[in-house]
This record gives C-alpha cells, sequence and structure tokens, in this order.
C-alpha cells in the first residue's frame, strides 16, 4: 500500500503543485525534499526503533504517512505542499526502517531470501498499479488522490493495530533482546558490502530509472509519455520476475555468490542499455536490467538480516541501510542530470553501470552471511532410538 501510494499521488502531484504559480525547478524540488526529508530523519527513527520497538514505530509511521498526505490536498501555497510532503518523507522512514526491522525480527534463518523476495515484490506490484490508479483517481480532481491514499493509509493502520495488539510483537521487548550499534555493524565486512549495494542500487534504481531513463526516452527517442511508462514497466517486470526465485535460491545456496552474479550482470546490462537506439532492444534490455537487479535485491536484504541476527534491536544499522538507498538516489539523479547534460546519456548509463561493478567488487572481499542450517535427518527417529538414547 505504501508502494501503491506512490504511483497513485505521482500524476497529480506536478500539475497540483503548478497551479500555486511556482516554476519547474520548484515542483521538481517537492520529489527532491521527500527524499532529503527520508535521508535526514532515518538516523532519528533507528533511534526510535531501539527504544520503543518496531511494532509501535511501524503503525505510527502509516499514520504520519497517511495524514501528512491528507494534509496536502489542503494546502493553501506551495510551501504549504512542500512541508507535508517532508513530513510524508518522515513518515516513510519511520514505516520503512521499522518495516526492515521487523522483517529481520520474524523471519526464520531458513527463509530469510524468499520473505525479502515476497516484502519486494509486494513493493513492486504496488509501483506497477499505483500510477494506473493516480490517474483514474486524478479524474475526480487534482486533489482526489492524496485524499484516496490518506485514507486508504488509515485504514490499514487501524486493521494492522487491531491485528498485531495480541501478537508476540505487542509484548514488551524480552531483556535478551540485545542492541546492535552501528560500530558493531560496521566492524563487519559484508554489512559494509550491503550498505554499498543499496548505494548503487539507490544510484541505478531511482537516479538513472526516474531521473534519466525517461529523458532519454523522450529527448533521444523522440518517443511519447505512455512508452516512458512502458519502459519503467518493462523494468519492475523483470525485477518482479526474479526477486522471489533469486530468495529461494540464496536460502539454499548462500547470498554472496546470487550479489557478486547480480550486481555484476546488472552494471553490464546498465552500460549495454545506454548504446541502444532501437526501442524494441531497449524494451527487451530494460527487462533484462530488472531481472538481474532482482538476482540480488533478495540476498542483500537477507544478508543484512543474516548480520544483525534475529534477536538483536539494531535501529540504527537497519536505518542505515535504508539511508545509503536514499543518498544514492539524490546523488545519482544530481550527477546523472549534468553528466547527460554534459557529455552525453550513454556516459550517465556507463557510469551507472560502474557503479554497480564496484559494489560487486565489495562482495568479492566478502564473507558468506548464510549460517550453516542444521541437517535434516535422514529417517525419522523411532520410538527405540529415543529409548536407547
Amino acid at each position: 500500500m505504501i508502494a501503491l501510494g506512490y504511483g497513485v499521488i505521482s500524476p497529480a502531484m506536478p500539475s497540483f503543485a503548478r497551479t500555486f504559480g511556482v516554476s519547474i525547478e520548484a515542483v521538481t524540488f517537492l520529489v527532491t525534499v521527500f527524499s532529503l526529508s527520508r535521508l535526514c530523519f532515518a538516523p532519528a527513527s533507528g533511534l526510535l526503533v531501539q527504544r520503543l520497538g518496531e511494532r509501535r514505530i511501524y503503525i505510527g509511521g502509516l499514520l504520519v504517512v497517511a495524514l501528512s498526505t491528507m494534509a496536502c490536498a489542503f494546502s493553501q501555497t506551495y510551501w504549504q505542499l512542500l512541508v507535508f510532503r517532508a513530513l510524508s518523507g518522515m513518515g516513510s522512514t519511520l514505516f520503512f526502517v521499522s518495516a526492515l526491522g521487523l522483517m529481520i525480527h520474524i523471519s526464520p534463518v531458513d527463509a530469510r531470501g524468499r520473505v525479502a523476495g515476497i516484502f519486494t515484490t509486494s513493493f513492486m506490484v504496488g509501483v506497477v498499479c499505483g500510477p494506473a490508479i493516480g490517474g483514474l483517481a486524478a479524474g475526480w480532481g487534482l486533489t482526489a488522490p492524496f485524499v484516496v491514499y490518506g485514507v486508504a493509509m488509515l485504514g490499514v493502520a487501524v486493521v494492522l493495530f487491531y491485528s498485531l495488539r495480541h501478537s508476540a510483537l505487542a509484548a514488551p521487548l524480552p531483556p535478551t533482546r540485545t542492541t546492535v550499534t552501528m560500530r558493531e555493524g560496521l566492524r563487519v565486512r559484508a554489512y559494509r558490502s550491503a550498505l554499498l549495494a543499496n548505494f548503487a542500487t539507490g544510484w541505478s534504481a531511482f537516479g538513472l530509472r526516474v531521473a534519466l531513463v525517461p529523458l532519454f526516452i523522450s529527448d533521444v527517442m523522440g518517443r511519447s509519455v505512455g512508452i516512458i511508462g512502458l519502459v519503467l514497466a518493462m523494468f519492475a517486470a523483470g525485477n518482479a520476475l526474479a526477486v522471489i526465485p533469486s530468495g529461494y535460491l540464496s536460502d539454499r545456496m548462500g547470498r554472496r555468490t546470487l550479489l557478486i552474479v547480480g550486481l555484476t550482470a546488472s552494471g553490464v546490462a546498465t552500460v549495454w542499455l545506454g548504446a541502444l537506439s532501437s526501442l524494441p532492444a531497449f524494451l527487451a534490455v530494460a527487462c533484462v536490467v530488472g531481472a538481474t537487479t532482482g538476482i540480488y535485491m533478495s540476498p542483500m536484504q537477507a544478508a543484512v538480516a543474516d548480520i544483525l541476527g534475529s534477536e538483536a534491536r539494531a535501529g540504527m544499522p537497519v536505518a542505515m541501510v535504508q539511508m545509503m538507498g536514499d543518498l544514492g538516489a539524490i546523488v545519482g539523479s544530481m550527477t546523472l542530470g549534468w553528466v547527460a547534460e554534459q557529455i552525453g546519456f550513454g556516459w550517465g548509463f556507463a557510469i551507472s553501470g560502474v557503479v554497480l561493478l564496484i559494489a560487486a567488487v565489495g562482495w568479492v572481499v566478502a564473507q558468506e552471511t548464510r549460517p550453516a542450517l542444521d541437517p535434516v535427518p535422514d529417517r525419522v527417529p523411532s520410538q527405540a532410538d529415543v529409548e536407547a538414547a
């Protein structure tokens, strides 16, 4: 539902902002301020998770997103809209840090990859379906998507509050749960490699696809907005096809190999993408880039869960994972925009591919994180076996 909301309000956001008589730069800053808010508030979100637990922050984040999004519909000035978008970014951070922490806490050791795959797939489904719903809601008025999304999120928050109130997550945190500090996390080479990989993901998935690919399709290929949507859908489709199978494989063969293969293949395919001028070929390779990205996304989240452990309260280390993704998105979009204007679009794709390859090298020198699982017994012990033992 969170991911769905991004797409629901995206068709109406630029036009609604323009009703206040602001420039194009001011409209685009609404996107940037959301990411900046997530980046700046992530450390505070991590501390709140460590103090109050994942469940409270999870529900609280959903409420902040719901209320701030609905408030956007009643903005009277551009600056009010900007403030409400910043608050939405803060709520998104509260949700994401606690959601990833919950996933780490409740995932069985032998199924972390599959859980991460389902988590990522649900997000991708929301991303793909959101713009279509947003376009329909915008037919009722430019403010309708904000109200629709806000009300839907309030409903989700209420349902989750009641469904989780008697669960183990609502109980006081046991004293056995230790707190993992950033210093302890950074001592682990695999954790540093995961941070680098998430930075590269933010750079390529948001900086490249959101900032550069639409301009490449319109300015270089001369195609319409509908084709841009089709290309972005091909990225998402390829991603959705790979995340669950790769999560399953990572539970069987480990995280490190899939991370190296996925990051390397994604880097090479991204460089290849920038050299294409044919739309059918671009669509096909876009699907390949999405699929190769999906190869490493589930193992990367599972690796973070392996490193931090399900019994640890790891608010700050989890928050840092999100911060690196947001930092990659901000730095990537700004850098690639300058590169495309000064040097050319092809160089933007090439630099993005190199960033992914550097992240792959980080995992070459890192250790495997998947814990050794107890072997399955060849047969069920008989009663005589039990009595003899």
